[in-house]
């Protein structure tokens, strides 16, 4: 049933959203009307940082480095009746050290003009100190992964002959020859994680505090296997199991997922190099499985997280250190990071203010990242070529 009728006289319309009385679309007819800001900016995409309470942290003070102290093992032996006890000959339990130096001070700022405050209906501010604020804590997440990386290829500092302590540990991902696909297929991820769980009891670490950090479609693909095997954790399900947050488990070993582990030259995910049936999603962005950077102490000026490009400190060609890395599992041993300045945003007011009509908003964070106890790290890696080790001079392994 019609209820507008065209034919009768046409009411004269008033519009008052309406630029110099242009009424002939929709458009023209709302021209003036308020374009509400639906309170919430859209947020860029952002990655989970977790790599900070799954290590051990101090506080720096008054010095450029931290020590910490290892000490090795001694031996047991019988008494022979008569013969006096004078102590060890081989001048034993050993004793070993391991410096973490603090990085230079690391920054992220922007420049907040005051007019483009009062104009804008949104909070700029707060908006741009939460982006520098992330911005610092994935840097953080990213080195102590390569440093826990860099500790699975070491050998222990504890190298005292026949008293030398256990190294770090790297598992391949597949059998043979392998492939770099191999790196997402649930079942041998299933078997690495069982020989990381084997090879740290054999080594003698802590079953406490173990943990796996795998990127999106690795934790994705193990999911899928819950309903087909009884490897995994199955008492997790729904929400809590989809989290990523360490909610499902191997072998005693809880699983995060994260795209700032290094994964084959890049971080969380080489799209160049996928697991059957996985697609690029497209549409990526500058964020996105973005190549590793070069993290010498040449450019951290304190601790030595890896060669990346071709051509190392001596003018050497180099491949990627991390080239057939696909994962980690540690204990919290593992790692160590040093603070000096904990993550902190400051912002200018004043007389410079008045100068330049705005403020600086500063980022700044001062902190390194090292590996502590070589043992308690493993490396997944893809193919039978493992990654190459890297800053193994102890004690402050960086170069």
């Amino acid at each position: 049933m019609a209820q507008q009728n065209s034919n009768e006289p046409l009411a004269d319309l008033t519009s008052p959203g309406a630029l110099n009385g242009a009424i002939a679309t929709t458009a023209e007819r709302r021209a003036l009307y308020l374009k509400l800001f639906s309170g919430e900016m859209f947020k860029g995409f952002q990655n989970n940082t977790i790599a900070r309470d799954l290590v051990m942290k101090r506080t720096l003070r008054g010095g450029k480095s931290l020590q910490f102290i290892y000490t090795g093992r001694t031996k047991a032996e019988y008494h022979t009746p008569g013969n006096s006890i004078l102590g060890n000959s081989d001048a034993a339990p050993p004793v070993a050290e391991k410096t973490i130096t603090c990085d230079d001070l690391l920054i992220s700022s922007a420049f907040v003009y005051e007019l483009d405050e009062v104009l804008s209906h949104y909070d700029l501010r707060s908006e741009i100190s939460r982006k520098i604020g992330y911005a610092l804590a994935e840097k953080y997440d990213r080195l102590i992964f390569r440093a826990i990386a860099k500790g699975a290829r070491q050998a222990s500092p504890v190298s005292k002959a026949g008293y030398v302590e256990p190294g770090g540990t790297q598992v391949q991902v597949g059998s043979g020859s392998g492939a770099l696909s191999d790196a997402y297929v649930a079942s041998n991820l299933i078997n690495a994680f069982y020989d990381a769980a084997a090879a740290m009891d054999e080594k003698g670490v802590s079953t406490d505090g173990r943990v796996g950090v795998l990127n999106p479609r690795q934790y994705y693909a193990l999911i899928q296997e819950i309903g087909s095997n009884g490897l995994i954790n199955r008492d997790e399900t729904g929400t809590a199991l989809q989290s990523g947050q360490g909610v499902v488990s191997i072998a005693g070993i809880k699983i995060y997922k994260s795209m700032n582990i290094p994964f084959f030259n890049k971080y969380g995910v080489d799209y160049s190099n996928l697991g059957t049936g996985d697609t690029d999603p497209g549409n990526r962005g500058s964020f996105v499985g973005v190549d590793m950077e070069r993290a010498t102490k040449a450019e951290t000026g304190g601790n030595h997280y890896g060669e990346i490009t071709d051509g190392d400190d001596s003018g050497t060609t180099v491949e990627g250190q991390f080239n057939t890395s696909c994962g980690l599992i540690f204990q919290r041993e593992a790692a160590g990071c040093v603070e000096a300045i904990a993550p902190q945003v400051q912002v200018t007011n004043g007389d410079v203010s008045v100068i330049y009509q705005g403020d600086v908003i500063l980022g700044r964070l001062a902190m390194g990242a090292d590996f502590l106890n070589p043992a308690a790290a493993v490396e997944l890696h893809a193919t039978s070529t493992a990654p190459t080790a890297f800053g193994t001079s102890y004690p402050a392994n960086d170069a």
